[in-house]
């Protein structure tokens, strides 16, 4: 015995025996034996092509979709729509039933939708599923919208026919066109901003940039959009870019606005250069974007450079200056006393001889103390009207003796080169300075060429060399053809000290000095260097009207002596001692005074002559330019002689005419200039009232 166990129902499509073909409702039932096994199938089908239920069922799917949903034949006739559908197109279904879908899609949208659905039913599965097409749909009133269709063939007892899922797709449309409006004005401030704009999506990857940013890191527009920020800064620095950036909105302003992230961009040629960016977070219907403003920050770095570098220099001047004069007054005492032991009648040739090398040591101290004021810009300078090419020929007498053979020796001299006002020694020591260090870097000979000419400095040269200051200047260059430096070296080559020559071959003052004098002088030193292709030091002094110049004082004999009354004001009690027992030695009568306070106690309590003041110009309380001019209201035709080592602020308040001597100095060079001093007076001292 056999029975029917299990069953399944499934709508297919049957043929019948005149060959149509018919929507039928097929039962599969399993026969088994009374053991359990499996003897065959048994199969009832029910023909539902005229089926109510079948077309209820139907219409109940189509009703539930949200869409507009509309059946239409393969002859492009519409046989069955939805509610939504007669709402979207404003027709009642009865009115559509039967006609053409060419009604509510215009003439050649139709053909091609049936060109595409209706080939075979396999094609039209495997063509339009899923796929959505954008066409144009016309109401009742003729008016026409988007829409977008979704095509899925159904087998019927007509054929196949085909269901077309139809959306409204106005405002997807209109919100599209704003999106398009805006990405284009959006666009347009990209393009109008100064900087590199690159903009980013969440997962990193680059999704518009300007002209900017392609030129700044050197990639066409295409060969970007699309890759990983990190392609253009290195990995490691984009990830924390968009980790910072990207949390949220709000968290994203709070923290990125106004706040500049100095990081390293990387060209396509593979070099790396600093940036600094400026994050702004934008929202857009992919979510959160972020605009990077992206600055090349190579110049400011290096003008940072080049601002602490002169910095350092103006600290480590202001140190050396400081240490520069107390030193000197040390080296005046040792130099002073050791003149004064000489002027001894000593008999032992040793104690002469110990006396003098003091003397010479000193002299060689006193030449480093002169550069060290030199590059602090502390030196009292003798400033004239020069002219350059004067100064080069002149030095050219010696110069190639100096350089040696192996060394060629040129100079390209502008005989229309403007004048300058400078101390014509210290312009010397320029020269001969860089020469010196041309000549060493040169170990197997070379060239060397001294150079003038008028420049004009313009806005960008100045600011690409702080503290450059734009205008006319007289340009003084001196080029070999030597070693070179290499960076760390040229960031290095003004600092006093800092040598590269071997141990004992060099002090390390020689640029700082000429860095100095420069500096005092009122000009600019520019160093141009590579490794391997020599150095080229540009000097570039202001230039100046034609002055008269001052007349020289007669000269006397070294170490000439008087009767005349000297007041001596010296802080430095050994200093002040030294110089009042040599000139007591020449014959003068000598009053002291520790500071300028003493010295007016001194001129009012003495009676009678004083013929002239040497006084040191830096004093604790009255400075000796306050002392000069206090004594001279009084004793009205009173010489004042002044002494000093350094300090611009006292030696600017001297009056034209005022004789200055530079410490150390010796004391034969006091009594010497005492003597000028005194000789040029146009009248005899005048007593105290």
């Amino acid at each position: 015995m056999t029975a029917a166990v299990g069953q399944r129902e499934e709508h297919l499509i049957r043929v019948r025996k005149d060959g149509s073909r018919f929507l039928a409702r097929v039962t599969f039932s399993a026969l088994r034996d009374h053991t359990g096994n499996l003897r065959g199938f048994s199969e009832v089908s029910r023909d539902l092509s005229e089926s109510k239920e079948s077309e209820a069922r139907y219409r109940g799917l189509l009703e539930a979709a949200p869409d507009g949903m509309v059946v239409v034949n393969q002859g492009g006739e519409i046989v069955l729509l939805n509610v939504q559908a007669e709402k979207q197109f404003d027709y009642r279904g009865d009115e559509l039933v039967r006609e053409q879908v060419t009604t509510i899609i215009p003439e050649g949208f139709a053909e091609r939708l049936a060109a595409d659905a209706l080939r075979s039913s396999e094609d039209a599965l495997a063509q339009q599923i899923g796929t959505g097409i954008e066409l144009i749909g016309r109401r009742k009133d003729g008016s026409k919208f988007p829409i977008e269709i979704m095509l899925s063939p159904l087998e019927s007892t007509e054929g196949i026919l085909v269901t077309a899922a139809i959306r409204d797709i106005s405002v997807r449309k209109e919100a599209e066109e704003h999106l398009a409006h805006m990405e284009a004005r959006y666009r347009g401030l990209l393009e109008a901003a100064p900087d590199a704009m690159v903009v980013v999506d969440t997962q990193g990857e680059i999704v518009l940039l300007n002209v900017r940013a392609e030129k700044q890191f050197g990639y066409r527009r295409d060969e970007l959009v699309g890759t990983q920020m990190k392609t253009i800064i290195p990995e490691g620095f984009a990830e924390r870019l968009i980790a910072d950036a990207l949390r949220s909105t709000e968290d994203a302003l709070a923290q990125q606005i106004g706040t500049g992230i100095e990081l390293t961009g990387r060209r396509k040629d593979g070099s790396e250069f600093p940036i600094e960016i400026m994050l702004s977070p934008l929202a857009s219907a992919e979510g959160i974007l972020v605009t990077a403003a992206i600055r090349d920050i190579s110049m400011r770095k290096t003008l940072e450079r080049q601002f602490w570098q002169a910095q350092k220099l103006e600290a480590v001047g202001r140190l050396a200056g400081g240490v520069a004069h107390d030193f000197n007054n040390v080296l005046m005492i040792v130099g002073s006393y050791a003149d004064l032991i000489l002027e001894l009648e000593i008999q032992n040739p040793k104690l002469i001889d110990y006396a003098k090398q003091i003397r010479d040591a000193g002299t060689k101290a006193a030449i480093i103390t002169h550069q060290l004021l030199a590059f602090s810009r502390k030196q009292i300078l003798e400033p004239e009207v020069l002219d350059a090419n004067s100064v080069v020929r002149d030095l050219g007498k010696i110069l190639p003796k100096l350089l040696g053979e192996d060394i060629e020796f040129v100079t390209k001299l502008d005989p229309s080169v403007y004048r300058v006002k400078a101390d014509r020694g210290q312009l010397e020591q320029i020269v001969m300075n860089l020469a010196v260090n041309a000549r060493d870097s040169m170990n197997n000979g070379g060239r060397l060429v001294i150079e003038t000419r008028n420049v004009t400095l313009d806005a960008k040269y100045a600011a690409d060399h702080p503290p450059t200051i734009p205008g006319d200047y007289v340009m003084l260059s001196v080029t070999d053809n030597g070693t070179g430096m290499d960076a760390d070296t040229k960031a290095r080559v003004f600092e006093p000290f800092f040598t590269t020559k071997e141990r004992g071959k060099g002090t390390g003052l020689g640029l700082a000095t000429v860095y100095g004098i420069v500096k005092q002088s009122g000009g600019f030193i520019w160093l141009n260097s590579e490794p391997g292709k020599g150095a080229s030091f540009e000097i570039y002094l202001p230039p100046i009207a034609d002055l008269p110049r001052r007349e020289a004082m007669p000269t006397t004999e070294s170490g000439a002596g008087g009767s005349e009354t000297i007041l001596v004001v010296e802080d430095e009690a050994l200093l002040r001692n030294a110089v009042c027992t040599y000139l007591q030695s020449r014959g003068y009568k000598v009053l002291h005074a520790a500071d300028g306070a003493d010295a007016l106690r001194v001129s009012e309590n003495h009676k009678g002559n004083i013929d002239a003041v040497l006084t040191d110009l830096i004093m604790p309380g009255l400075d000796g330019v306050e002392l000069g001019k206090a004594i001279q209201s009084v004793r009205r035709n009173i010489s004042i002689l002044y002494m000093s080592g350094y300090h611009e602020r006292a030696v600017a308040g001297l009056e034209t005419g005022s004789v200055l001597l530079r410490k150390p100095c010796s004391l034969k060079a006091i009594a010497q200039k005492l003597r000028e001093v005194l000789d040029s007076r146009p009248t005899n001292a005048v007593p105290a009232a």
